[in-house]
């Protein structure tokens, strides 16, 4: 960076502190402004870390905003929520059109600044004159994504990043009531409206805050989003007898889930005691995400102490649940996979659906199961043998939950939505309590949920899935990486050749075009790669199919579909450069 450049950064730096309205953050600048400006030893790490912070703002992703606290427009702090705060206003304000008064509801969880960026969104909203509603406390996402459909708002807000690591933070925009169609109310935004309010937030001069006029809720919004879930639970299944482990990692979910449970009559639950309370720094893991290796430690445990029959686990903000359960075969504790858990609720789901063609007044089908294209094939099947229709989408449940006539839908990253007339999202907690519905009803019968999966693989094939994920140093070597499958196209993978190679750039009737390529072999294999979302990662999505002509036969295929996803898994390298 020449010398004017660099001065150029620190006087915009210093611009920033003087309007930073948090005094941590603008210390933080000032701090290595004259780091840089002394040539102190940390000068160049300091003028390193100001280029990152301000070589651009934020942009609206998967979920909304999310980064790493600090200063700076390319992080999270009280300057960029207050922007995009004023932003989602006159983007709601505009799509009223003066027609209706827009309404806003505010959610936020318990890590570090959420309350702040949930009040300060709240009081900008006001002063923008949208009724606003803010949540009483720490509360889970799903409950924030109930509240805008049951209060009929066109604007949601949940501060959160969800399993991120405790430095971060993130900020979720929903869009509801009479600012988008039915099928769509109550989900995260998708084009044209993350462009719609990227273009507002830029154009934003001053940002005016209210000192007061917004409502905050009553408790009674816990206790209505408690009762509403508890209701799905089935009153034919009246056995509750059910040991059940349940962790909300330090996280805003186990209130709730403990209350959701407690109401539908699952009364044995133990929580894990080291994970009980919020706490945002995470401390007794090393990432608060269920499919990371450690995670669930505490939990497995604390099952083996208490004689459990089931493991529970959310994430910190509760919109996503993992599921751990004994092996019969040797007797140890395993957590299933995303896909496992899907299949068994797709399984559960499909046998408590009313009979019927499920056609509404508008000749709609209203008998949907969605997953994203990442996900298994086998909920596809799944519902072709139940009469119901079968939909894959882009992954994210900004995609799956605005499915027409969703009736359940998943992704196989621990994401379930089990009740979309309710929540409109991923949805740990009531995909938790229908999880633990159906273990319990295996149990009863003498049976485990593993045998239920062997059950839907000698109907439908073995369905076994892994993933590779590669992670980079920058953002531009994805797209290289991309562009040498482009330019050199595997021809096979466990020597079955490619008979279909698919661009997912370019779109189809089907599917918005996204940045991915799928394979598909002539014995079923399928290998889907893309780009991560959120972070420097290549990931990649491998799934066999194994024929099972009998049970006898379920040991031989499983170990058969292990050695040729491994036999895949090294293709894709050697196809990657690795």
């Amino acid at each position: 960076m020449s010398t004017s450049e660099l001065d150029i950064l620190l006087d915009t730096a210093d611009a920033w502190a003087a309007a930073d309205p948090d005094p941590r953050t603008a210390e933080e600048l000032r701090t290595l402004v004259g780091s840089v400006r002394s040539a102190d030893a940390s000068a160049a790490v300091s003028e390193q870390e100001l280029r990152d912070r301000f070589s651009g703002p934020l942009a609206f992703g998967t979920a909304g905003l999310r980064a790493a606290l600090g200063a700076g427009p390319n992080r999270m702090n009280r300057v960029v929520v207050r922007r995009a705060a004023a932003g989602v206003a006159a983007h709601a304000l505009g799509l009223a059109a003066g027609a209706y008064a827009p309404r806003a509801v505010v959610g936020f969880d318990a890590r570090h600044n959420s309350r702040i960026f949930a009040e300060e969104t709240a009081a900008i909203f006001t002063a923008a004159g949208i009724e606003t509603f803010l949540m009483p406390r720490e509360l889970p996402t799903p409950v924030l994504a109930y509240a805008i459909r049951a209060l009929h708002c066109e604007v949601g807000i949940m501060v959160t990043a969800s399993h991120n690591p405790p430095q971060d933070n993130g900020y979720k925009v929903y869009l509801g009531g009479r600012a988008v169609e039915e099928d769509a109310r109550g989900v995260q935004i998708v084009a044209p409206h993350d462009a719609g309010i990227a273009a507002r937030i830029a154009a934003v001069d001053a940002v005016d805050l209210a000192s007061g006029g917004w409502t905050v809720l009553p408790e009674s919004i816990e206790t209505d989003y408690v009762a509403a879930v508890a209701g799905l639970a089935d009153p034919a299944v009246t056995d509750r007898d059910l040991r059940i482990v349940l962790t909300p990692l330090h996280g805003v979910g186990g209130r709730t889930a403990r209350a959701v449970l407690a109401a539908a009559g699952f009364d044995d639950v133990t929580v894990v005691e080291r994970q009980a309370e919020p706490d945002p720094d995470f401390p007794t893991v090393a990432f608060p995400n269920p499919e990371e290796p450690g995670a669930l430690d505490l939990a497995l445990e604390t099952a083996a102490e208490v004689g459990a029959d089931l493991v529970i686990a959310n994430d910190p903000d509760a919109d996503r649940v993992a599921l751990a359960a004994r092996e019969p075969s040797t007797g140890a504790w395993r957590m299933l996979r995303g896909d496992e858990v899907g299949t068994l609720l797709g399984l559960h789901l499909a046998a408590r659906l009313p009979d019927g063609d499920g056609t509404g007044a508008e000749g709609t089908r209203h008998r949907v199961f969605a997953n994203s294209i990442v996900s298994s094939r086998l909920l596809g099947r799944i519902a072709a043998v139940s009469g119901i229709d079968h939909m894959q989408t882009l992954t994210g449940f900004k995609w799956i939950a605005r499915v027409r006539g969703l009736s359940f839908g998943y992704e196989e990253a621990l994401g379930y939505c089990v009740a979309p007339e309710l929540v409109r999202d991923k949805d740990g907690i009531s995909a938790g309590l229908l999880l633990a519905e159906l273990a319990a009803a295996t149990k009863t019968s003498g049976r485990t949920l593993f045998d239920l999966l062997d059950d839907a693989f000698l109907v439908h094939g073995l369905h076994a899935s892994d993933q590779l994920s590669v992670r980079v140093g920058s953002l531009g070597l994805l797209g290289a990486m991309m562009n040498r499958l482009r330019e050199n196209p595997p021809s096979s993978f466990a020597e079955s050749a490619v008979s279909i190679a698919d661009d997912l750039a370019q779109g189809s009737a089907h599917l918005p075009p996204t940045d991915g390529l799928l394979y598909l072999t002539q014995d079923e294999t399928r290998v889907i790669i893309r780009p991560s979302g959120t972070e420097p990662k290549l990931k990649c999505y491998l799934e066999v199919v194994e024929p099972v002509g009998s049970a006898a036969e379920l040991d031989a295929a499983k170990s058969a579909a292990r050695v040729r996803l491994d036999a895949v898994k090294r293709d894709v390298e050697e196809a990657l450069g690795l």
